[in-house]
């Protein structure tokens, strides 16, 4: 089931994806591995992940994990092309040549041919217009399939843009919640054809015993967090929730079994109270 680009994801499920705007797509849903150890932790959980239905990883070469996520693809007995595979160019990497070799390094890691979406971390690593010039020729010679950018606010979009107006990024992955719903942003993507990726769906747990969620969910017979994972997918984002453990993995993706009411949605879209939990990068400059 692919779903196009704009559409409202209601009756979505764990295998559905969502067009790019390069002709590739992704699935609505995976798994971020952000903090999971490089000793086997990460490979454990994504194990457990695809065993369950996911497929879509989401690693960075910051997060210092790559080589566990690619034994687990390997010792998933999943074959690689069923597999979405993303992974992050490091601030400390940007400008062309740095950002060729890190793309090689990344694949070295993972023991793989090529990524399925690499992704500009931040912003705040400058050179800004170089890089995305080499994530262009990483894409024309299939070390990535798709390209895109994590933590980009209006303002390093719109230049972007400018420059390349051939190459729009596929994905603006940041942080969203009903509590963060970067309304701006979200609009700005949409306008462009850039699929929005909520990282930190959960909040970092801050706000899982908020009584208004906490209300609402067992009105649905669910969780909070499984509600703010649903509420993500129904605003039409790609959704990747982080966790290391095999019941919350579960639990996280089972939300393809209900829907938010229109009434329900429109209150969590009110929620916004700018709770950044993560990286606050997203508020700073160009740095051409």
């Amino acid at each position: 089931q692919s779903i196009g680009r704009g559409k409202l994801l209601i009756m979505a499920s764990l295998t559905s994806t969502i067009a790019l705007n390069d002709g590739n797509s992704i699935p609505v849903f995976g798994l971020g591995v952000y903090l999971a150890e490089n000793d086997g932790e990460a490979r454990q959980a994504i194990l457990w992940a695809l065993q369950h239905g996911y497929r879509l990883i989401d690693t960075a070469t910051f997060y210092r994990n790559e080589e566990d996520v690619g034994k687990a693809i390997r010792d998933s007995g999943i074959p690689r092309e069923k597999i979405f595979v993303t992974t992050k160019l490091a601030t400390f990497d940007h400008g062309k040549e740095k950002t060729i070799q890190a793309c090689h390094e990344s694949l070295r890691k993972l023991g793989l041919d090529y990524v399925d979406l690499y992704l500009i971390h931040s912003p705040s690593g400058g050179k800004i217009l170089e890089t995305w010039g080499a994530m262009i020729e990483l894409k024309k010679l299939g070390y990535a399939r798709s390209i895109g950018v994590s933590n980009f606010n209006v303002q390093h979009l719109k230049p972007l843009k400018e420059a390349y107006p051939d190459y729009i990024p596929a994905v603006n992955q940041i942080e969203l919640s009903p509590y963060l719903t970067f309304d701006e942003v979200v609009a700005y993507c949409q306008k462009e054809h850039i699929v929005l990726e909520a990282y930190s769906p959960l909040t970092k747990g801050r706000k899982v015993r908020d009584p208004l969620l906490v209300s609402m969910a067992t009105k649905y017979k669910k969780t909070a967090g499984q509600l703010l994972i649903r509420w993500s997918i129904q605003r039409g984002f790609v959704c990747i929730p982080k966790s290391v453990k095999e019941e919350r993995i579960i639990e996280n993706a089972n939300i393809f079994d209900f829907e938010i009411s229109a009434e329900d949605m429109k209150i969590m879209n009110g929620l916004n109270e700018n709770l950044i939990t993560g990286w606050a990068v997203i508020n700073g400059p160009w740095l051409p």
